[in-house]
């Protein structure tokens, strides 16, 4: 396990939820893009599949959780597009 790979996880698993809480409020996608965060969320499922077949171990709950927040903020992208 990478502790410096962790504290990455966990510095973005922090910053997400903001992102995703103030889409929900404000109901407005305006400055966000569907390519940029699908791109994201492409990049945590690499990581999920890295960890299950080369380097299983407890960073993957950070990978997982991280890709959740990732892929709700891209559906709230999609609800609310329309609102931009």
């Amino acid at each position: 396990m990478s502790v410096f790979e962790a504290f990455m996880l966990m510095c973005f698993g922090v910053s997400w939820p903001f992102a995703v809480i103030k889409t929900y409020r404000t109901k407005n996608v305006k400055g966000k893009s569907a390519r940029f965060i699908s791109l994201i969320l492409l990049g945590y499922i690499f990581g999920i599949i890295h960890k299950v077949t080369f380097s299983y171990d407890i960073i993957l709950i950070l990978y997982i959780f991280n890709a959740l927040l990732v892929f709700a903020d891209l559906v709230m992208y999609f609800k609310y597009k329309n609102n931009a």
